[in-house]
Formats: structure tokens, sequence, C-alpha cells
């Protein structure tokens, strides 16, 4: 019979429905009837691609035996943490600060007033690893509870005030010093993996948020480091898209590698990361010229727009890393699968691809799957073909990759996860606008396009932004999060098609996040707004997470906004968030690349681009801006002066089109010519040597 969860419109909630366990959705009903039968709660928290809640799912959740034990001692809820990143950042908070770590299934005790007392993350159904079984836990807590109440009650009030006063706290404020940026280049050189690139050791996360800012100043020909960062930056994109965490076959990145080398993944693939990337590469692309950095920018978004983009035009949050419950088994590959699909060019695919009888993928759980295969693409040339490199044998290597997606095809796929984010939403139109301008590709501005008619038709409601969308009906009020990625995605649009009324709405999005999110009192912004459910008490983003920091990205999008000419509080919204950080950044250099970019952008002068002309006249003109990485230039470009301060006064030659390159409003002589304006270009931002002499080969 199903469970409460049935009405709900989550795919993960929906996962549980049929659990034998009395879930509630997160609500006062569940919290009321904690009070009036005077039982704790217990909190469940994970998402619908997330590994282990399957597991502990599988173990203990479709349990009956666990399940009885849970129903009688316990009101249980169940929280998509996608759906309420809120909830989720409230109470994984608590389990870091009573375990010292954190992941998902999260698994937290607490007192009907939603104060935790114990908490901890996947439990096994017997005694294993160093961790109870969750059935005797549940019946451990249970007796403390009834036996000593007044000491978890105790406890209980002390954790939720440390828990308080932690997220309203600030960093100790310091001047604003743009030299922080310059230490944290050199932290995360130290940090850097100098063989397979990226950050640490395993498991190994992308972190496009820090690739973005040592980008950017990887652009500046004249920063010291210039070389040391390119070779970093050329090492880590190369193994990141020649490994197993790169979907050879279809597109697109997992969530990330369980080994040092990019090889094996965990195989979740998330939209946050792909449209993250996207970008990532995109740029690396405009820096370095490299065409398999285009290669893998078209690769990643054809995977999306194939796989994860709704018919309405919003796209869907992740996909599974099982299948037929195994995880990996959809992508992986034995030498006879090979043999059977590609006949004599098998051998020849097997060492491009790394295949090998052996096998490269391990799970101690899953033994059938011994011989198997993640794909990769670090071999040398393929035997037979002349010695001739691995880009001359595209062609080759596309028909090889046709036929395995086929094949792959009639595989039973992994499950999509097809709620709509917002917040993630704007990542992704942030990608495919930059992407259709830097490779002008008309197909890309289409799903852009179409991405914001949707937002704003089914998200947006009387100058509130929803947080999630499913099956006709969206909810849960906007955070942060929304706000300031979806309006970063919106002047990102603008850049790409010049009408205005995408910089205006996202100059709405930051008036809202003015008057609803900031905190008054003590400076920086919160995850929710002013008047939405209270919880325990409301945290400020500081840290880039596997997204940027939802505050560091206001930032951002404020500053933009003000250089575009409409605002005046950009700059003093950015330095705020700095400064509630700062002081923690050299300690801790990979936790703020979404702030770094704020720092680099702060400390440089404005850059303005206008072009103004009829759009056949000023695609030239376009072009060779989008040809180049120009982190923080303002580009307007426009048949007329249409308001904004940039473009006022500005005029171009009947039938043609004019540029302006200026500093601080302060422009050169008109361009008259594409020609004209890339030289104006590179001597204002010199481009950076074509080969640094610490590259790798």
């Amino acid at each position: 019979m199903p469970n409460r969860l049935a009405g709900e419109t989550s795919p993960y909630l929906l996962q549980h429905a049929e659990n034998p366990v009395d879930w509630y959705p997160w609500g006062e009903e569940a919290f009321a009837r904690a009070r009036a039968e005077d039982k704790p709660v217990l909190l469940s928290v994970g998402y619908s691609t997330c590994h282990w809640c399957h597991v502990m799912a599988h173990e203990s959740f479709e349990s009956h035996e666990i399940a009885g034990l849970m129903n009688e001692h316990f009101v249980n809820i169940k929280v998509d943490r996608e759906e309420r990143p809120d909830i989720d950042g409230v109470y994984m908070t608590a389990v870091q600060a009573l375990t010292g770590q954190g992941g998902w299934p999260m698994t937290v005790f607490m007192t009907p007033d939603q104060k935790p007392f114990f908490a901890g993350t996947y439990f096994p159904p017997d005694d294993a690893h160093g961790r109870p079984g969750f059935p005797r836990l549940l019946q451990t807590i249970r007796a403390t509870w009834d036996e000593r109440r007044e000491d978890i009650v105790n406890s209980a009030e002390s954790i939720g005030e440390q828990l308080a006063e932690a997220a309203t706290r600030s960093a100790p404020e310091e001047p604003f010093d743009a030299a922080v940026a310059g230490g944290a280049v050199q932290a995360m050189l130290r940090s850097a993996d100098e063989v397979w690139g990226g950050f640490g050791t395993a498991p190994k996360f992308p972190a496009p948020a820090n690739l973005e800012f040592l980008l950017a100043r990887a652009a500046r020909a004249d920063d010291p480091d210039h070389g040391r960062i390119r070779t970093m930056l050329e090492r880590t994109l190369w193994g990141m898209a020649s490994g197993g965490m790169y979907d050879q076959i279809g597109g697109g990145f997992a969530r990330y590698s369980v080994d040092v080398q990019w090889l094996v993944p965990h195989f979740e693939k998330m939209l946050y990361d792909n449209a993250a990337l996207a970008r990532v590469y995109l740029h690396a692309y405009q820096l370095f010229g490299n065409p398999d950095h285009a290669r893998i920018v078209r690769e990643t978004l054809t995977y999306l727009e194939r796989e994860m983009l709704d018919e309405e035009g919003g796209f869907y949050s992740a996909q599974d890393a099982d299948s037929e419950g195994i995880e990996g088994k959809f992508f992986l590959w034995t030498v006879d699968q090979v043999a059977g699909l590609l006949g004599d060019e098998a051998e020849a695919f097997s060492q491009f691809f790394g295949v090998t009888r052996e096998g490269n993928f391990y799970d101690p759980h899953n033994p059938e799957l011994m011989g198997r295969n993640v794909l990769s693409r670090r071999t040398d040339p393929v035997p037979g073909a002349g010695g001739l490199a691995a880009d001359a044998l595209s062609e080759r290597i596309e028909g090889w990759r046709r036929t395995l997606f086929e094949e792959r095809s009639k595989r039973i796929p992994p499950a999509t996860d097809d709620k709509v984010l917002t917040s993630w939403n704007g990542l992704a139109l942030a990608a495919f606008a930059e992407a259709a301008r830097v490779l002008d590709d008309p197909r890309l501005r289409e799903i852009a396009e179409a991405n914001a008619r949707f937002v704003r038709e089914r998200m947006w409601s009387d100058g509130v932004l929803l947080h999630t969308y499913k099956n006709g009906v969206a909810r849960i009020e906007g955070m942060l999060e929304d706000y300031a990625y979806y309006g970063l995605g919106l002047v990102e649009l603008y850049r790409l098609t010049g009408e205005r009324e995408h910089l205006d709405w996202a100059n709405e999005l930051v008036d809202v996040i003015v008057a609803r999110f900031h905190d008054n009192e003590n400076g920086g912004f919160f995850e929710t707004a002013d008047g939405a459910e209270e919880l325990l008490f409301r945290q400020k983003p500081r840290f880039d997470q596997a997204t940027p920091s939802a505050a560091s990205s206001t930032g951002l999008l404020a500053l933009t906004l003000q250089r575009y000419g409409l605002r005046t509080d950009g700059e003093s919204i950015a330095r705020e968030v700095v400064a509630g950080v700062q002081s923690l950044i050299l300690d801790a250099a990979t936790g703020f690349g979404a702030t770094l970019q704020g720092i680099d952008l702060l400390a440089s002068s404005p850059r303005e681009l206008a072009i103004v002309g009829e759009p056949a006249a000023r695609a030239p003109f376009e072009r060779v801006a989008a040809d180049r990485f120009l982190p923080g230039l303002v580009l307007a470009s426009a048949a007329a002066p249409d308001g904004l301060p940039l473009l006022e006064g500005r005029e171009a030659p009947e039938g043609g089109a004019t540029a302006w390159l200026c500093e601080n409003m302060v422009c050169q002589l008109p361009a008259g010519s594409p020609d004209e304006l890339g030289a104006q270009i590179d001597e204002a931002f010199p481009p950076i040597p074509s080969k640094s002499p610490e590259a790798l080969p």
C-alpha cells in the first residue's frame, strides 16, 4: 500500500512511495504527530541518482522488519535534497558538526521541534565496517529517548544553538585585498595533481568554479604564474575528457572519478556538472585554440539536449548511476562485445579506447562485471593507421562510436530525474547561450531562448521564482541560488541576442535578492527569502559546493549589471560578499573559486564593447569578440541605442556596423571594420603566447 509520498512530484520521494516505512514528506503534519505521540523524528535525506541512497533503501527501507521498527518508534520524514536544498543544508551542517564528515543518504534523529541530537549518513542493515547496524541503532536511539530524555533534549538545545550561532557568524572582515587571488592561485597549484590534473586525490571532483578562476588568470599574459597555470589546466582538461569520467560514447560528464586518473567514474550525471564543464571547455577553446575542447562542448551539449531536455524547454536534473540495479552496467564493455560489433576493427578500437580482456572496472558487490571496461581515450595512435595521430582518424573513430552508441541504446538505461530546477537551469542557460555565441550555432540559441521562455512562463510568478517544476506544477519558493544562477544565465542570453528584456529581467532578480535575501543586520545573503518557511536557522552560503556559492554568484551578477549601467549598488554587493569570507580563502582556496572570480573582477578596470548596427552587419564584429576569451568584458550589441549607457549616442553607418572598445566608459576611436576591432582588443587584452614553455607536450 503506498505511503504518504505517493502524492509528491519529486522522483526521489516517489521512489520511496511503496516502502513499508510510513514516510511523511517534510511538513507540519509530521511534526504535529511527533509532538502528539511524544516520538523522536527520523529524517532521511537523499536524491534520486544517489547510489548509496538506493543501497540503504533496498537494505533497510524495503525491509518490513526494519520498517516496523521505524514506524513503531519514530515519525519518519523523507526529503529530496535537490528539491529542498535549504533543509539539506541545515541538517548537513549538523551531520558534519557531529561526525566530522557528510554525505548521502543523510540520517538525522531530532526532537519534534526540529533540533538534531544524533546524525550520520549510510547505515548498513547489520553491524559492519565499524558502523552499527541500522536496526540496533534504531533500538538504541529509542531506548535513550525513553530513558534519558532530559539529556537528549539538553543536547539538542545546545547543538541547535551552536549551529544557529555558527550559521549567522561572519568571518572577521578585512580591507579588500586583491592579492588574495594571487595567493589562492599558489595554493591551488600546490594542491594540484601534477600527473593527472585536478585537485587532491581520490575521489576526484571536477571543481569547475576553480577551473574558471584559473582560466581567467591564464588569460592574463602578464601573470607571473601564467605558464604553471596553463600547464595545470591543460593537464586537467585532458585528464577529465580522455578518461572514463567523460562518456566517450554518448558525451557528458559523470559526477566524479573514484580514482586519481579520472578513469573510473561514479556514473551518475548531473545537469549542473555538465553545464558548468561545457563552459570551462568553451573558455579553454577560446583561450588555447584546441579543437578537442570545442568537440567536448558540442558533445556535452548534444547529450543534454538528447537526454535531459524537456519538451517544454526545461532541463531535467540528473541521471542515475545504476541500471538494472547495478552501478555502471549501462556504460561498460567487454572485449567480446566490442568484437561482436566491430569485427576486424575491434582490435584498433580496443587499443584506442583502452579495452582489455581483464577489464579496468571492479565492483566487489557485483562480480558479474569482472572483465568489463570503462572506455578512455589515452592510447597511442591506432594500429594500422600509418602512424597518423588520433585527430586524423576522426571519421573512423566516429564510426566506432556510432556503432557502440546504437548498441548501447538497446540496453536498459539509467533512470532520469525529470524534475526541473530553476537554479540548475540557469547554469544550463548560460552554457547554451554562450556556446551558441562562441560556436555560432543556431540550434543552441533556439534551446537557450526556449529555456528562458519556459522559466518565465512556468516558474516566475508575481515577482517570485519557484524552485522546482514537474508534471505541469511549479512549487517551492525559490532560494538564493535560483535567482543568482538564473540571472547570470540571462546575462549570457543578452550577450548572445542583444535583446534588452533578458538583461532587465536579470536586474529584477537582483532587486528581489536585495529586498528578500539580504541580512540587513550582519551583512551577506541568506539562502532562503524573508517570509519563507522557518527552519532551525537561516544559512548563508559561503563556500562553493558542487555548484558555485550562491552568495558569490549574487556578487558577480550584481557587479556585472552595474557595469552594464543598470545598478549603482553592484560593486558594494560584490565587496560585501567578499568581505564575509576573504579571511577564510587562503586556508581553503579550492572552496572559493566563485568568490575568487569576484575578487578578480572587482580588482579589474571595467572594459566595455559596444557594437551598433543591424544583425547581419554586426555579426563579423561580434565574431571578433566571440573568438577570444575576454573575462569580465561588458558586451552590448544592438541595432540602435536601447537605453543602456554604453550604447547612448552610438550610431552606425547605413547598412553597416561600428564598434567601440572602452575602459571605464572611456572609449577608443570607433572601429569601422572587424580587423580594426581585433587589433584594438589584442592591444587591450594581450593574447597569451601560443605555446607556454611549461605546457604539456
